[in-house]
């Protein structure tokens, strides 16, 4: 009951004018700033960090929600419309929302993610209110063999549902992987394939392989086609959703917070990896698989509301503990400190107007996106009717501009066209693109709870299944690798009868 009347305090913070007026305009500008390709919502809050110097701190944190959730729907707009994700939570979407769009269903697409990224939103905040302290205390107990061990399930259940086989799925992860080890070894300060180059020390961010991999290499893709087929303009459909679609959708919508939002909370966490277990999970239960790949809307339904609950539970780590799990809470973490305020367990009582207006904030920012986006999903779905030369051309600009946005060298555009000829090669040999960019996220992480967890059981191996946790992961590790196999056998079995 006192969390409900510090929630009601809190909108009477959140809806007054001003407020109000700083929550829609993040929202836009975070939607604007993340439809374009390689510009996130992170880089977006960074940018627009000294703008808000002169904003008292409640206005300004509303002001930084309504981007980070703007930011995540342009994100997963210019997946959809162009294949090109904004940022890394929004690769998922490319997965489904384009070959939707390619048939003509990119406002369908787009509804389908604005009402997911409501829902999520909607949940996700719900749950942050009342499971904030609960899921704070679990994840702090959280030990380097299930952080290990969560990511292998991300591995072995991406790689397992896309592509045309297994062996092309673990090879196309295994790309990812070799580009994540690019850079100095945190333990030892080691220089692993940066071949003397100091730009490379640091590693390859994750925002470039994206782009590499989506934008440069379709465009190169298209470029290499354009003179086989005619240029032409693809076709664009109606901008709400049909009876069927809602009943497809409506599951995932609800599936994807319940998803989301642990993952956000766990200070490991972020959308990545709940966003492509979600894509597992909806093409599990699918009752007609086969249109998993060429444009099934619960593809994009459920990753999208797992996004933005995943946003909603970054912040549970992020204000209780002041850990922050993403770039975003990184950013949001440093903009706390710059006005003197220091998120952990006592900031719920030190600043209780700032923490509960944040929090109401969050409600009006998924309604703002709801609002706002749904009407503007014929507009973004225009974006499909510019003749396809000028459109990767202003894709690779764009692209571009985003990877030499990350650090400002010029080190960063070679890279990101390498990658893009990667990216080329891998489409012409039928290696999915998305289990490289999840190795490039999630490798160094992974590596680095490996060597903690063995290090801490002086190299046994059993250092990584020493916990409750990791062994119930590891035992769905192997449900997801044994059950195709068993489903085989049982088949055929049936055939022989």
């Amino acid at each position: 009951m006192e969390s409900f009347d510090l929630l009601m305090s809190g909108f009477g913070t959140a809806l007054t004018p001003t407020h109000l007026m700083l929550a829609a305009i993040g929202v836009l500008l975070g939607t604007f700033i993340g439809v374009l390709p390689g510009i996130g919502p992170a880089m977006a809050v960074a940018l627009l960090l000294p703008v808000t110097y002169g904003l008292e701190p409640t206005g300004a944190f509303i002001m930084f929600a309504g981007i980070y959730y703007g930011g995540m729907f342009g994100g997963s707009t210019t997946s959809i419309l162009l294949n090109t994700p904004g940022e890394s939570a929004a690769v998922v979407a490319a997965i489904e929302g384009n070959p939707m769009a390619r048939k003509g269903r990119g406002s369908q697409a787009l509804a389908a993610a604005a009402i997911g990224h409501f829902a999520g939103g909607l949940i996700g905040t719900t749950l942050l209110v009342l499971l904030a302290p609960t899921v704070a205390s679990l994840a702090v107990g959280i030990g380097a063999p299930d952080y290990f061990a969560i990511m292998v399930l991300a591995f072995i259940a991406v790689t397992s549902v896309l592509g045309t086989s297994r062996v092309r799925g673990f090879a196309a992860l295994l790309i990812g992987l070799v580009i994540g080890l690019v850079g100095l070894d945190e333990m030892t300060g080691q220089q692993r394939l940066t071949f003397g180059s100091l730009q490379l020390a640091d590693g390859i961010d994750v925002v470039i392989v994206a782009v590499g991999l989506f934008a440069v290499g379709e465009s190169l893709w298209v470029a290499l086609h354009l003179r086989r087929r005619p240029a032409e303009p693809i076709p664009v459909g109606r901008a709400w959703l049909g009876r069927d679609d809602l009943r497809r959708s409506w599951k995932p919508w609800l599936r994807g917070p319940l998803i989301g939002f642990p993952f956000g909370a766990l200070p490991a966490g972020g959308a990545e990896i709940p966003t492509f277990l979600s894509y597992a999970v909806e093409k599990r239960l699918a009752k007609d698989k086969s249109e998993f790949g060429h444009g099934a809307i619960e593809g994009v339904a459920g990753p999208e509301a797992t996004a933005s609950a995943s946003a909603a539970g970054t912040l549970v780590s992020m204000l209780t503990l002041g850990l922050p799990t993403t770039a975003v809470a990184a950013v949001m973490l440093a903009a706390f400190q710059q006005y003197g305020i220091q998120p952990g367990p006592l900031l719920f009582e030190r600043e209780p107007t700032l923490v509960w207006g944040l929090i109401a904030s969050l409600f009006v920012g998924t309604v703002l996106l709801l609002v706002l986006n749904l009407p503007l999903a014929p507009v973004w779905a225009k974006l499909l009717k510019i003749p396809r030369p000028y459109l990767y051309a202003g894709i690779l600009f764009f692209a571009a501009v985003g990877a030499y946005a990350v650090s400002g060298q010029v080190a960063d555009l070679l890279v990101l066209f390498v990658i893009g000829v990667i990216g080329l090669a891998m489409r012409r040999y039928g290696l999915p693109v998305l289990p490289a960019v999840l190795g490039v996220i999630l490798g160094p992480a992974a590596e680095q709870q490996m060597r903690r967890a063995l290090q801490l059981s002086d190299g046994s191996l059993t250092g990584l299944v020493n916990t409750p946790f990791s062994i119930v992961v590891y035992a769905v590790v192997a449900l997801v690798l044994l059950w195709p196999v068993a489903n085989t056998l049982r088949k055929r079995r049936a055939a022989r009868v």
